[in-house]
């Protein structure tokens, strides 16, 4: 097989574990039903990651690249005005995600609660995911001009988990919506002169 073909397979695989994994959990499905999903043999499988944990990641980093990828264009289209509207986009998004058909979560939770203390590698793609959603929020927040961006950024990534799994469990869109009013309230409150 040429570059091509392998890039081609490999998509194909990573795209399979992707829709299953997020699905159906990463314990719960064997790399026998990825290559069915992939079209692939087994043997062109482990070629393409050499193990299900190499998988667990690539799995995981292209989520990342995803959300934060969606996120980012979400907030820089729907909130052109202010920097408090920037911030509270946020919220907006997980709303619109929240609502979208076949949403089971965060794929970092999940992933996280179900092989994080025997994966280094997953437990490294979530904590590099959580330090970039918080650095992304810091950046927004600090730009807001309150006077401790740290701590605000601290609450705020609670508010932005939090309403990840209160919305996995309930399958409601809402708990971003009430995020999103303590998101409000908190910056108003940071934001009063002193």
């Amino acid at each position: 097989m040429d570059d091509a073909e392998n890039e081609a397979a490999r998509r194909r695989v990573l795209e399979a574990a992707d829709a299953l994994f997020y699905a159906h959990g990463i314990r719960a499905v064997r790399m026998d039903r990825i290559r069915d999903a992939a079209g692939v043999s087994l043997k062109r499988l482990y070629r393409c990651y050499a193990s299900k944990d190499e998988l667990v990641e690539a799995y995981l980093r292209r989520r990342d690249r995803w959300v934060r990828g969606e996120l980012a264009d979400f907030v820089a289209k729907e909130a052109t005005g202010l920097p408090h509207e920037r911030v509270l986009a946020v919220f907006d998004w997980l709303h619109w995600w929240f609502g979208q058909p076949g949403f089971r979560g965060c794929p970092f939770t999940n992933a996280f609660n179900e092989v994080g203390a025997e994966s280094a590698r997953a437990a490294a793609a979530v904590h590099d995911h959580q330090r970039a959603v918080r650095a992304y929020l810091r950046g927004l927040i600090a730009a807001t001009g309150v006077p401790d961006p740290d701590a605000v950024t601290n609450r705020f990534l609670v508010l932005y988990a939090g309403s990840l799994t209160v919305a996995a469990i309930s399958r409601s869109s809402a708990p971003a919506l009430y995020a999103r009013e303590t998101a409000a309230t908190i910056l108003a409150a940071e934001s009063a002169p002193g």
